[in-house]
């Protein structure tokens, strides 16, 4: 048995996270860089370690998950959110169930919130957002980001819904009340039932393809029907029928 095959099944005793359902050569890279940073020789011996500091084992989720993430990242994707996709959703139910799915530090489910907001007021808006790492849904909560993650967002929006706080911009307290915030594993967890949207961008290019299948499948149960999933840019599915999908625009799936 490899080394690497020994941490996977240590990390899965571990955290009930499988990482046999990420692309191997990826991960194995990224975390061969952590671990011969920290010191370790081999994957037996980071994973000795990771068993034994929880500092450590919390670097290694952030490793794992790789949250990258900016408010309306593709923004046209954005537009086509707020005057084609919502519109169309709101015409059957004015107090949407929607999922942001591996949120990663917040940026997307805040994005959804304000864009939402366009349609109905805030008291109408509640977004859950979901992620796997605990460490980013605790900055998420904080709401506090640098200029960068800002580059995307309208300047009235950006005016209505942040205050400048030094360097940075923080998220007022009305958006933040519209997201609740909790841990969930996309490859174990149940899933959310009846929801009108799931958006879950920029994670999947992680997955090996039996996993991606298996979120698919997921996520048409979890839609009712006419609901939406929105995907990341790099992730269009290429057979769409086959989770019970139809296209309704680039990056936007309906379930029939």
């Amino acid at each position: 048995m490899s080394d690497y095959v020994q941490f996977i099944e240590g990390i899965k005793r571990k955290t009930g996270i499988d990482l046999a359902l990420y692309k191997e050569a990826q991960m194995k890279r990224r975390l061969t860089s952590l671990y011969e940073k920290k010191g370790y020789r081999n994957f037996v011996d980071f994973l000795h370690a990771l068993e034994k500091d929880r500092d450590l084992l919390n670097e290694f989720l952030d490793r794992m998950t790789i949250n990258v993430s900016e408010f309306y990242r593709n923004g046209k994707r954005w537009e086509i959110l707020q005057n084609k996709i919502f519109p169309m959703l709101l015409q059957s139910n004015k107090r949407l169930k929607i999922w942001s799915a591996a949120c990663s530090t917040g940026e997307e489910p805040y994005s959804i919130a304000m864009v939402l907001s366009h349609h109905v007021p805030l008291s109408q808006v509640q977004v859950l957002a979901t992620d796997i790492d605990e460490n980013v849904i605790q900055k998420a909560k904080l709401g506090l980001y640098p200029d960068r993650s800002l580059a995307e967002v309208p300047a009235d929006v950006k005016n209505k819904y942040f205050n400048k706080e030094g360097q940075f911009f923080k998220v007022k307290d009305e958006i933040k009340r519209t997201v609740t915030f909790k841990k969930h594993n996309l490859l174990k967890d149940n899933y959310e039932t009846n929801c009108d949207l799931i958006v879950c961008r920029n994670v999947m290019i992680y997955f090996t393809e039996e996993a991606k299948d298996q979120i698919y499948h997921n996520f048409s149960k979890s839609l009712r029907s006419g609901g939406i999933l929105f995907v990341g840019s790099t992730e269009q599915i290429f057979n769409p029928a086959r989770y019970g999908f139809e296209v309704e625009d680039t990056f936007f799936y309906r379930k029939k």
